[in-house]
Parts: C-alpha cells; sequence; structure tokens
C-alpha cells in the first residue's frame, strides 16, 4: 500500500471511493432523501479543491487504486493551530487490511502535522481508528457529537440521544 497527499487527477476515484463506503455503511444509501446523501458525502468538488491545499489530507493507493482517504485540516484554536481530522473513509474490501490502512492514514497526518509544527491532531475515534488510536498513544477526551439542524437532524447516521432538541435542553421553567 501507498500513502500520499491526493492530486487533481484522483478527484473521481475519491468520489467513487466515498459512494462506495456511504453505500456499504447505509445499504438504502440511493433511496435516503436527496438532502441527506449529499451531507454524507465529503468528495464534493468544492470539498475537495480546499483539503488538497490543506497537505494533511492523505490516500491509500494500491495498484494504482484508491482504497483509503483521510481528510484533514488545519485548524486555528485561538492560541494554537491544530490538525482536524473530518473523514477517514477505507474501501470495504480491504478487509483484513482495513485497521492497518487507517493507521497508516492517521501516522502520516501525525508526521504532516509534525512537520508542519501543529503538535495536536484531532479526530473521532471511529471503529476503524480505533486501534490506530491507541498504538499512536492518543488521548480520548470523551465522546464526540455532531448536532445537525434542520431536517438532517432525522435522517444523519449515527446513534442519536432521545432528546427533542433545542426547545427541551434550552428550556427555561
Amino acid at each position: 500500500m501507498r500513502y500520499r497527499v491526493f492530486t487533481e487527477d484522483d478527484f473521481e476515484a475519491l468520489s467513487t471511493l466515498d459512494l462506495t463506503v456511504q453505500r456499504h455503511l447505509e445499504p438504502g444509501f440511493d433511496a435516503l432523501p436527496e438532502r441527506e446523501r449529499e451531507g454524507r458525502l465529503r468528495t464534493t468538488l468544492p470539498s475537495l479543491r480546499f483539503y488538497l491545499r490543506s497537505e494533511h489530507s492523505f490516500v491509500a493507493e494500491e495498484n494504482g487504486q484508491v482504497k483509503g482517504l483521510m481528510l484533514a485540516q488545519s485548524v486555528w484554536m485561538g492560541d494554537r493551530p491544530i490538525i482536524l481530522v473530518t473523514a477517514c473513509l477505507l474501501h470495504p474490501d480491504l478487509g483484513e487490511q482495513t485497521n492497518e490502512t487507517g493507521a497508516a492514514l492517521l501516522h502520516a497526518v501525525i508526521k504532516s502535522a509534525y512537520d508542519a509544527a501543529v503538535y495536536e491532531i484531532h479526530y473521532a475515534v471511529t471503529q476503524q481508528l480505533q486501534q490506530a488510536a491507541e498504538a499512536e498513544g492518543s488521548h480520548v477526551l470523551g465522546r464526540y457529537a455532531v448536532h445537525h439542524l434542520g431536517s438532517r437532524q432525522q435522517t444523519a447516521p449515527g446513534e442519536r440521544f432521545t432528546g427533542g432538541g433545542y426547545t427541551d435542553a434550552g428550556r427555561i421553567s
């Protein structure tokens, strides 16, 4: 497996990988509302152009085929920069190589951060990245949640808390 930054020549393969991963994670993906499908895909042309410039995003390639993608960006936290990993897409056919590929992509991001004098990398510890987090000696600071506004709140992936939304959580009696 070869790990490298991606180029514009990879855009089509990255979009295909993203769609393959989404269909694997959600067999009914194509039947989801259009807004939800668009919200789950991370490889739109504007997104890929943005991450191409970040210099912290990498692909895993085997025999000329893209098998993995990690999207990461530098974020200024007010007093220091961090690298924020926003997506890890690993091809379903990786099988036993899944954890190794995720770990290698994360390590590439860590190395690029260090080379840029950025000393914090933030990422969700997904099932795919659990072993990588352990191998790298990362610190787990809690759970990571995403709150979607509007109709995506009903269809977004992940475990959903049972609260009714802002009106319940923010209600003052």
